[in-house]
């Protein structure tokens, strides 16, 4: 009977009616973390960015495309209830195209410049909003540890949860993740690599 909000997925920041900035987040761990707690008995919530994952019964889904929707999404949300805990999983772009087109950009220019403008920090925004227990993830190349723990502190966290985009068979694009997890206490736990699945269960 918790309840429990979840993003997942990435978002995408359209240039014009047929391209956009993204990332490489399947969706695959946000997914998994509101399967378990809906097995769990916990009533979900779930934001999800486009991917392409079957939709889970009994999840309360909201898609959306852009940074902004997802900031929209969770302000609505955080108005109409009471969360528990509140999974931050989704890769949310930094930034949004300021002079996108409105018709298809022609490939005939030698260079296209883009301006990109700062979108909202919806993690930090949420501790001033909600009492739930917060989680956020924080996906690394280098200096993982010390970048996660940075973030976890800035942001006003209750547990960070760390994976390497460039180890194999973790990150994005995979059903499995190898992960540390940190809380604000001091405390740190290795989930060693496992599937995605598995690793929501814990």
């Amino acid at each position: 009977n918790k309840k429990i909000l979840v993003t997942a997925g990435p978002t995408r920041e359209p240039i014009d009616p047929v391209r956009f900035i993204s990332n490489r987040s399947s969706g695959k761990m946000g997914f998994a973390i509101a399967k378990a707690a809906k097995n769990y008995g916990a009533v979900v919530d779930l934001i999800s960015g486009p991917v392409n994952i079957p939709a889970i019964p009994q999840v309360n889904i909201i898609d959306v495309e852009t940074s902004l929707q997802m900031h929209e999404s969770i302000n609505i949300l955080l108005k109409k209830n009471e969360y528990d805990y509140i999974f931050m999983v989704a890769a949310v772009s930094d930034y949004h195209i300021k002079n996108k087109k409105n018709k298809k950009i022609k490939g005939s220019h030698k260079s296209l410049n883009l301006e990109l403008y700062k979108n909202p920090d919806i993690l930090k925004e949420i501790s001033v909003k909600s009492k739930a227990k917060l989680i956020g993830f924080a996906l690394e190349t280098h200096n993982g540890e010390k970048e996660a723990l940075k973030k976890l502190k800035k942001k006003n966290l209750d547990y960070i949860v760390l994976n390497y985009a460039n180890e194999d068979g973790a990150g994005f694009e995979v059903n499995t993740n190898h992960v540390f997890l940190y809380s604000k206490n001091g405390d740190k736990i290795e989930f060693p690599l496992d599937r995605k699945d598995r690793i929501a269960k814990l």
